[in-house]
C-alpha cells in the first residue's frame, strides 16, 4: 500500500477516534456547562470535511517529510495543533458571547495533544507497514 495513504488513514483513524472519545465522553459535560446554549446537533458534512482537511494539513506540515522522525513529528504535531486550535479558539473568544477562557485553554491544549499523538502514531504505523 502507498505510504502516503497509510500515513493519512492511520493519522485519520487515531485523530477521529481520540477526538470522539474526548468530545463525546471526557469533556462533553464541561463543554455543555460552559457553552451549552451554543451547542446544536452535530452536522456530519462539516465535521467530515474538517477531519479530512485537517489530516491533509498534518501530512503537509508535520509528518510526510522525508526526514520526519517520531520526535520531530511529536513536536511539530503539537505545534501545528496549538496554532490551528488557537486560531479557532481565539477567534471564538473575540466574537462569540459565551466562549470562555477555560474552554479555549482546554480546547487548545487538547488540539496540541491530539495532533501530536495522532501524527506520531500515523508516522509509526506508516513506517512499520511500508518499511
Amino acid at each position: 500500500m502507498n505510504r502516503i495513504a497509510v500515513l493519512y488513514l492511520a493519522t485519520l483513524i487515531v485523530l477521529t477516534g481520540l477526538d470522539f472519545l474526548f468530545l463525546g465522553l471526557v469533556a462533553k459535560g464541561f463543554f455543555a456547562a460552559q457553552v451549552g446554549d451554543m451547542l446544536g446537533e452535530l452536522k456530519p458534512v462539516p465535521a467530515i470535511l474538517f477531519y479530512l482537511l485537517y489530516v491533509g494539513g498534518v501530512l503537509i506540515f508535520v509528518s510526510n517529510s522525508a526526514g520526519a522522525t517520531w520526535q520531530s513529528t511529536l513536536l511539530y504535531g503539537a505545534l501545528f495543533g496549538l496554532f490551528c486550535y488557537a486560531t479557532f479558539d481565539l477567534t471564538a473568544l473575540a466574537l462569540l458571547k459565551h466562549w470562555s477562557w477555560p474552554v479555549a485553554f482546554l480546547d487548545v491544549g487538547w488540539g496540541a495533544m491530539v495532533t501530536a499523538v495522532s501524527s506520531t502514531a500515523g508516522l509509526l504505523v506508516a513506517d512499520r507497514v511500508t518499511g
